[in-house]
Parts: structure tokens; sequence; C-alpha cells
């Protein structure tokens, strides 16, 4: 094979009038190979196979198969061809799909992601654009058993944003969550935009919930559905969700709290989202000085109220932990999965069973603040619980020998048909039993010997 340097190198002197053969010895090259080149027969830098190509008889049948389906797999085809008897590695098959250009492109699936998009326009406190994100790992102490949940909101015309992190992402954690951003953005915009999430519309058909509908009312707001396939329609949030989980999700410490990591974030998002400038009619302006000039609406004075409500294991202290403090419940359930419920501005806990009879009901503490609420009847009656499970008495010995008692014995002979069997000790328990045991005894002793067995018992 030859470098491009060689094969211009060759030209040249070939167009000098150099004949192949000296081409060849001065380049220190094979004849026929000079003479391929100089031909275009071979292109610099490819090598020429020296097996024959596998894909070749299968080309037909696998360019019918993209014509039929442009979408199918590689790998369902290379399953396929396999079966057909072709015997090349997956490598070289996808390899030979892709240099010979065997599928055709999807027009609908190009436009959807090299699309034009127009620039929108965000008057000032016209809009907050709201949306989930996903945040994988979480933290041990943390308690989850999946990933944590961020729901980020932004100013649409100033692109100022703030997230609050939820265990979940139903109804009522979205009404918290959303709560929390409108009173950490200064206040509510005339509307809401959402994507097509099943906690607020009707997916289909893209129509809000009427349990939604009372949220949005409750602080007077308005609610627009994203169009489907159109994720650039809310493209301020989706912006602010890559730096929540690239510049401080990516980088939060293990040892934060849940509360902790919501407060680390309320610092960044101060310190470094606000901090960002903007240009707006040829002047460089931060964030902050849009966001000031948002017109905002108060929010209202409580939260709607929600009801909370998740699953807590009850500890071997009788307690259930809530939002980063612990609660009492009656003893005798250690193990046991009771529901956790609270309305959103009660300032109350309650515990239930799982059929929803209220076990306990406690006033809420703030997060996050580590108290152990406890009431003084779960008190007295743990006290109680406790002290009448106590002993001194040490615990029986695992290692000892204790063969099986008489009685035992048996027990096990009447299992195997021995009902009248002896106990082991030796004694004969039935006289019948052991004088027909002797009776096929013959001879003239045996008379004096049954009524010396007599005498004896």
């Amino acid at each position: 094979m030859l470098t491009w340097e060689e094969k211009l190198e060759a030209e040249a002197l070939f167009k000098r009038g150099w004949k192949i053969a000296v081409i060849a010895r001065h380049l220190g090259r094979d004849p026929k190979t000079i003479r391929a080149y100089l031909s275009g027969e071979r292109t610099p830098g490819v090598r020429r196979r020296s097996t024959p190509e596998v894909f070749e008889p299968f080309a037909a049948y696998v360019t019918q198969r993209l014509a039929d389906d442009r979408h199918v797999w590689a790998t369902t085809l290379f399953d396929e061809v396999g079966g057909l008897g072709y015997l090349g590695s997956y490598p070289s098959f996808t390899r030979a799909l892709r240099v010979r250009g065997l599928r055709p492109g999807c027009t609908a699936c190009a436009s959807g992601a090299h699309r034009e998009a127009a620039i929108i326009d965000h008057p000032a406190g016209e809009e907050t654009q709201f949306d989930w994100l996903e945040l994988p790992d979480p933290p041990t102490g943390w308690g989850l058993a999946g990933p944590a949940h961020l729901l980020v909101g932004s100013l649409a015309h100033s692109s100022r944003w703030r997230a609050v992190l939820a265990e979940s992402e139903d109804q009522p954690h979205l009404i918290e969550a959303l709560d929390g951003v409108v009173r950490r953005l200064g206040g509510v915009t005339r509307y809401w935009r959402f994507d097509r999430m099943a906690t607020v519309c009707h997916p289909a058909s893209g129509r809000v919930s009427s349990s939604f509908a009372a949220v949005a009312g409750h602080y007077s707001a308005g609610v627009r559905i994203c169009p489907s396939r159109r994720g650039q329609r809310k493209g301020v949030v989706e912006k602010a969700n890559h730096s929540a989980a690239q510049r401080w999700w990516r980088t939060l410490a293990d040892e934060h709290t849940m509360v902790g990591a919501q407060a680390d974030l309320d610092r960044f998002c101060a310190r470094v989202g606000d901090a960002r400038t903007r240009r707006r009619d040829g002047q460089k302006v931060t964030v902050t000085e849009l966001a000031a000039a948002e017109q905002l609406l108060v929010a209202p004075t409580a939260p709607y109220p929600a009801v909370l409500t998740v699953t807590r294991t009850v500890s071997a202290q009788a307690l259930v932990a809530f939002r980063g403090n612990a609660y009492s419940v009656p003893p005798g359930m250690p193990g046991r999965e009771l529901i956790v419920s609270s309305r959103l501005g009660s300032g109350i806990v309650e515990v239930a069973s799982e059929t929803g009879v209220v076990l306990a009901r406690h006033r809420r503490a703030p997060d996050g603040a580590g108290a152990v609420v406890r009431d003084s009847r779960h008190v007295a009656a743990l006290e109680a619980a406790v002290l009448a499970g106590f002993t001194d008495r040490a615990a029986c010995r695992g290692k000892t020998r204790r063969p099986p008692s008489p009685a035992a014995r048996v027990e096990a002979a009447r299992l195997r048909g021995e009902p009248d069997a002896a106990a082991g000790d030796g004694q004969v328990l039935d006289f019948a039993a052991y004088a027909a045991a002797v009776r096929p005894i013959t001879g003239p002793s045996t008379a004096s010997t049954a009524s010396t067995v007599e005498e004896s018992l």
C-alpha cells in the first residue's frame, strides 16, 4: 500500500517520462503496485482485502430489508443474516452497512433532530416553565429506594431559576415543590408551562386535569401545555436542568442530608445562577437585574392543602422517620410499614396503618431539625412493654446435649408401628409380650422357668 506522498511522487515522475519499472525501483515497490495506483485502481490509505468480501452475497437481502423497514436495528439484521449463513463479525457487518450506505434516511427523524427554531418573545412576568429532573444515585443517608427528583422552575423572561428536591413525582409532591419554587422565585407569573406530565394534564389530549386546575386556581395562574414533540418550547427550563445536573448535582457531597442539599442548592442558584450575564438591547445585564423587572403576583399566604403520603418502617424504638425528624407510634410494631401523611400548611403529621386507621397524630417539627417527637402515652406504653419483657435469666445455651426423652422414644416407636415397645430403659412394660417371646421354648424346664419368672415379677 502506497502513502499519499509516494503516490504524488510516482505521478510526478511518470509525467516526467520515467518508466514504471524505474519508478518502482526508486520507491522500492513492486511495478504492479505502481501501475495499479497510477491507473486509479487503488487508493492510498485503503488496504486491499486479502480475503473475499463475506457481506457481498447478503447485500441484496439487507438492502431489501432496509427498504421495507428503515428503522430496523442492525442487531436484528445481523441475527437474520447469521441464520442465512453469514460468517462475518458484527463490527464487519455494521461497517459494511455504513460503507455501502444501505440504510435510507428518514426525513421525519432528521427534521426533529436538526429543526430550525424561532426566537420566542417572553414578556416580563408572563410565564414560568416547570420540569422534573431525575437525579440518579442519591446519598444513601437520604433513605430513597430509587433516584431523587428535582422540580425546576424558571422565569422565561429573565431565566432566573429555582428548584426543590422531592421524594416522588406524584401530584402532592409536585404541589409542594411547586409552592416552594414559586416562593423562592418571589411570586407567581400569569402562566405556568408544563410538558404533558400526567399529574398536570391528560397526556393524550393535553387538557388540564380537574385536580390540577384547582391548584392553578389557588395560585391565580393559567396553565399552558407544550405541544407534543416540542421540547424547545420550554428551552429556558431545559437549560436550567442541564446546569443543575452538571454544575450542582454532579459535585454534591455524600455528607449532605436532603434538607442540607436543598439549602446548598438555594445558595448555588443565588450565587451562580443569578450572576449570569445576558445581553438586552446591546447592553450587558445580569439575571438579577432582569428578574427585578419581572411583574410577579404575590403568592398565597398558605400553600394548596394537598396531602403528602409516604410509607415508613417502624424502628425498634417505636419511631417513624419523616423529613429529617422522628415521630412516635404505639409499641409492638417494629419492622411494620405504616403510612405517614401531612397536609400542607396544617403543621400536623399523622401515622396510620395500611387500612387507614390513625395510630398517632403529632405536631410537625421543622424539616431537618433532627427532633424526636414523642407522645407521653406512647412513652409510657413503650416503657411498660420493655419492662414486661425484661428478664435477668441467661439465654439458653445452644450447644447442650439433649437426646430424645423416653416419652419421645415411645412416640417414635408408635410411629414405626411398635405401640407396645419399651421406652428404652430395659424394663418390660407388658408381661404378655414377654410370655409370647418365651413361648416357643420347649423342654422339661419350660414350666419351672415360667414359674420362676412369675415369682420374680
